[in-house]
C-alpha cells in the first residue's frame, strides 16, 4: 500500500479530527472546570496561536494549588484517562508533563503547574485561557507581552560549538561506517541551521531536535531557506553525507557571522576556518 493509499484509507477519519478535538477539549473543560483545586486552564501551541489544522495536538496547561500539586502530578495519566479512551502515554513517570494519546488520533501534552511556577517568557504570549477566576494566568500572559526575543551570547556560543561538534563527528562516523549515526548528525547541522535563520530574526527557537512548524505552511523560514532544508537530503552513500554537510557549511558561515555582529562577539573566520578544515578539504 502506497502513501496515496494510506492518505485515502484515513481521510474520512482525518477530516473529522477538528470535531474530534473540539469534543476532547470539552471534555476536558467540564472535568477540570469544576475541580476547586484547578486555579487555571489554559492552551499553548497551535490552539493558543490559533493557527490549528488537521493534526494539531491540544496543548494543556493546568495550575493547582500548591498542597495538591504532588498527588495531580502523581495521578496525571489517571486524570487523562476521564477524558476519553487513552490509547498509549509516552511520558516519564516522575515528569510534570503527560502526552495521552487518545484513540480518536489526537494527542494531548498536558502539563501541570504550581501558581509561582508560571514566570513571564515569549512562550506565554499566544496562549487561550479557558479558566482563570484569580487572572494568575493573565496577570503573567500581561507581562509576556512586554518580552522579545533576541538571542544571546551564551546562545550562539553553544549553537556554534555544537554545530562544529557534528561536523567533526561526522567525519569520525563515516570512518567506522556507522551511517546512520552520521546521518542523524547532517540531521542535527539541518536542525541548527533552523536554529540560526530563527536566531537571526529574533524568533525563539524550537527546543533543538523539535521540528514542529520549521516545514509547512506554518514555517516562519523564508521560501529559499525552505528549499535549502529540501536540498540538504543525503543517503547513506558517504560521498552524499560529506557533499551534504559541505554544501551546509557557506549558509552556516553567512548566518554565524550575523549572530557574531548581533551579539557583538568577534567573528574570527581564521578560527573557524581552522576547526572545520580539520575534517574538510576546503571551507567555503
Amino acid at each position: 500500500m502506497g502513501f496515496k493509499a494510506v492518505k485515502e484509507k484515513y481521510k474520512t477519519r482525518d477530516d473529522h479530527l477538528p470535531k474530534r478535538r473540539y469534543d476532547l477539549m470539552s471534555a476536558i473543560e467540564k472535568d477540570l472546570l469544576s475541580d476547586k483545586n484547578v486555579l487555571a486552564v489554559f492552551y499553548g501551541g497551535s490552539i493558543g496561536k490559533q493557527n490549528t489544522d488537521l493534526y494539531s495536538d491540544i496543548d494543556l496547561r493546568i495550575v493547582v494549588k500548591d498542597d495538591v500539586f504532588e498527588g495531580y502530578r502523581s495521578r496525571k495519566k489517571e486524570r487523562a484517562k476521564k477524558w476519553g479512551t487513552v490509547l498509549f502515554f509516552e511520558d516519564f513517570p516522575w515528569t510534570t508533563y503527560s502526552i495521552a494519546h487518545f484513540d480518536c488520533f489526537i494527542k494531548v501534552d498536558t502539563f501541570y503547574y504550581k501558581k509561582n511556577d508560571l514566570q513571564p517568557s515569549v512562550w506565554l504570549q499566544p496562549i487561550k485561557i479557558v479558566h482563570d477566576p484569580e487572572a494568575i494566568v493573565e496577570t503573567v500572559r500581561q507581562k509576556s507581552l512586554q518580552l522579545s526575543y533576541s538571542p544571546t551570547e551564551v546562545e550562539v556560543e553553544i549553537w556554534r560549538n555544537k554545530f562544529f561538534a557534528y561536523v567533526h563527528e561526522i567525519y569520525r562516523r563515516v570512518m567506522r561506517n556507522e551511517i546512520y549515526y552520521a546521518l542523524s548528525c547532517v540531521d542535527n547541522l539541518r536542525f541548527s541551521m533552523t536554529t540560526g535563520w530563527y536566531m537571526a530574526k529574533r524568533i525563539q527557537p524550537n527546543t533543538f531536535g523539535d521540528w514542529a512548524k520549521l516545514e509547512g505552511e506554518r514555517s516562519k523560514l523564508d521560501n529559499w531557506q525552505l528549499t535549502l532544508l529540501k536540498q540538504w537530503h543525503s543517503s547513506r552513500n558517504p560521498h552524499d553525507v560529506y557533499s551534504v554537510m559541505n554544501s551546509i557549511i557557506p549558509e552556516f558561515k553567512k548566518v554565524h557571522e550575523e549572530l557574531c555582529e548581533i551579539v557583538k562577539i568577534k567573528y574570527d573566520l581564521q578560527w573557524e576556518d581552522m576547526i572545520l578544515n580539520l575534517v574538510l578539504d576546503e571551507t567555503k
